[in-house]
């Protein structure tokens, strides 16, 4: 018996390195891509992550209800994430700002300060997935035409994860933000299916599915079908990385 304290150290001498190595750093070799979730009550707040952008929103889906979102060109150094911001629907003065927050990586779950105060993330999917990235319309039909967009500080981005997607129209130069939407997406035999779970124009669509016949051509992704509104749509994205 007199050997058993010695025996209890040799355990957790072993152990310990396998408990250290479930803490990762956040840096650029623990990529945060991909979907991640934060629940309060009835408040969730979705943070999307690919190609070097995020889009952080809170909302309560359940009670319709949009309350903000931001985002921007993300980058991870040194156990902090940088925010470029480029929208803020709740202050637009802090566009143009670059915003530093404290992370910490423990196997699926990312706790940081990104909404304002420290919360646990749960990542939801890895960010992989054939639609999975940043993505801006290039070109728009309008009757029987196809109208280029070219590239201005006025801009729509759709950003999408394995499973998640959110779209927001901005302007990077003014702050303006007109509008966002996401939720949950599926992409299965040619047919691109959104499932709304926060609205910022109209809450009235939330709990809707909207289905598109779409494909990937030559890298851009052909979007067709009805939109919300019920009009028809025929846009060309092409993805983006500044």
């Amino acid at each position: 018996m007199k050997y058993l304290p010695l025996f209890k150290t040799l355990v957790i001498v072993l152990l310990l390195p396998a408990v250290m190595s479930y803490v990762n750093h956040c840096d650029a070799d623990a990529s945060l891509d991909g979907a991640w979730q934060a629940v309060q009550g009835n408040k969730t707040t979705s943070m999307i992550i690919n190609d070097g952008y995020c889009m952080i929103t809170d909302y309560d889906q359940a009670g319709r209800q949009f309350f903000n979102t931001r985002g921007g060109k993300i980058t991870v150094e040194n156990d902090r994430i940088k925010l470029e911001v480029q929208f803020n629907s709740a202050d637009s003065t802090e566009v143009g700002k670059i915003k530093t927050y404290s992370c910490t990586l423990q196997g699926d779950v990312l706790n940081t300060d990104v909404s304002g105060k420290m919360k646990s993330y749960k990542r939801t999917d890895d960010g992989k997935g054939e639609l999975a990235g940043n993505w801006r319309i290039t070109q728009r039909k309008q009757g029987d035409k196809m109208v280029d967009a070219p590239l201005r500080a006025r801009r729509t981005l759709k950003l999408l994860t394995g499973t998640r997607f959110q779209w927001a129209a901005i302007n990077i130069e003014n702050g303006q933000f007109s509008g966002t939407g996401g939720g949950s997406y599926t992409f299965i035999n040619g047919k691109y299916t959104e499932n709304i779970e926060f609205f910022s124009r109209d809450n009235s669509r939330v709990g809707a599915s909207l289905s598109f016949d779409d494909k990937v051509e030559n890298g851009n992704w052909i979007h067709t079908g009805l939109s919300s509104t019920g009009n028809p749509i025929y846009e060309v994205w092409s993805r983006f990385k500044e």
